[in-house]
């Protein structure tokens, strides 16, 4: 298809710079299969839902992966410039690919120095400012010289309108994430809160957990001119055996998979075998959901509003239909909804 079916044009005021409060009072547009449109706010998911059903969440954490430092001078004197990088793919336990600016000053073999203590060295340079780096310490230490040296690697629609702080900590991350791996919130999931668990337990509805690790790539346009020119960057994802098995006896009996969040109905689709049934799964998954796939997993997907011209609005078009889609986000932004990671929501029903 044309990348071009999946352009809109957004005001930027609707651009949301900071998430609701409490985070369940966002909106929420409700979009049935025949097309029609409810306004909601998130906090009644439970009267939209039904006993039996059972939420699936990302419980990735977001990294702190936006690093600050300098090269260190080279031999003869050169100058040590400003560098900032921030880390998107784990590659081991003391290695990182990473997005550096200025990309151009950097060759392999630079020493740089991050944060306060943070020391690396660059091994490659790949396109487009991607570099893997090679750090001193490995493990557990890294991890926790990142989360407290680094800052939270906010998407670039938001950073270019305001510096991250102190909130976006505890903003831009899930109330149940678990697993140290994101460059970006699962941000369907940053709207529950404790209330509205409690809420949908009393409605009978359960809750299970997976993990994807969402790379930078996932927010971006995609720049071919047509999907089959396309393809969706590698991200580790894992459903362990018990959640797949709790999931298949939810749907035998008459239950639905509501996936919060397009990484949730990546993953699942990436274990459903061809009837739809869920099996263990542990590695990348680089699938990419386009009009015309045939869903296996999931029955309802609760998510946020899309880039223009994104694999987000590709997969929820593929998943409710273009038409009612682009319907939708019309409406949308003909009521002023607020758009993007720190936006309101909409749920949506799998096209029959």
């Amino acid at each position: 298809m044309r990348v071009d079916q999946f352009d809109f044009d957004l005001p930027e005021e609707l651009i949301a710079l900071r998430p609701a409060e409490p985070r369940d009072g966002a909106r929420l547009l409700v979009v049935g299969t025949d097309g029609s449109l409810r306004h909601a706010l998130v906090r009644d998911l439970p009267s939209l839902l039904r006993a039996g059903d059972a939420l699936v969440l990302n419980d990735t954490r977001v990294m702190q992966a936006r690093l600050r430092g300098h090269r260190l001078a080279r031999a003869g004197g050169t100058t040590a410039p400003r560098i900032e990088v921030t880390l998107h793919k784990r590659l081991a336990p003391d290695r990182f690919r990473a997005f550096a600016r200025p990309a151009r000053k950097l060759e392999p073999g630079d020493a740089l120095a991050l944060g306060r203590t943070i020391r690396t060295e660059v091994t490659a340079r790949g396109d487009g400012g991607d570099v893997e780096l090679h750090f001193a310490l490995h493990g557990a230490a890294l991890d926790a010289a990142i989360a407290a040296q680094g800052e939270v690697p906010l998407p670039p629609y938001i950073a270019g309108k305001r510096p991250a702080d102190a909130r976006d900590r505890a903003d831009y991350q899930t109330i149940f994430a678990k697993e140290t791996g994101s460059v970006a919130a699962p941000t369907a999931g940053l709207h529950f809160t404790p209330g509205l668990f409690a809420a949908l337990a009393a409605r009978g509805v359960t809750r299970e957990t997976l993990t994807l690790h969402v790379g930078a790539d996932t927010f971006l346009p995609v720049s071919a001119t047509d999907t089959d020119s396309s393809t969706m960057p590698a991200e580790w994802a894992s459903l362990p055996n018990d959640v797949a098995q709790r999931l298949n006896r939810a749907r035998e009996q008459g239950g639905r998979i509501a996936a919060i969040g397009t990484t949730s109905l990546r993953t699942l689709e990436s274990a459903a075998d061809e009837t739809g049934r869920l099996k263990a799964f542990s590695g990348e998954t680089d699938i990419f959901i386009t009009p015309g796939y045939q869903f296996r997993s999931a029955e309802i997907l609760l998510t946020n509003f899309h880039l223009p011209r994104s694999t987000l609005f590709m997969l929820v078009a593929a998943f409710s239909g273009l038409d009612t889609m682009r319907a939708a986000y019309a409406e949308a932004i003909r009521e002023r909804y607020r758009f993007y990671s720190y936006g309101d929501a909409c749920l949506l029903w799998r096209r029959r």
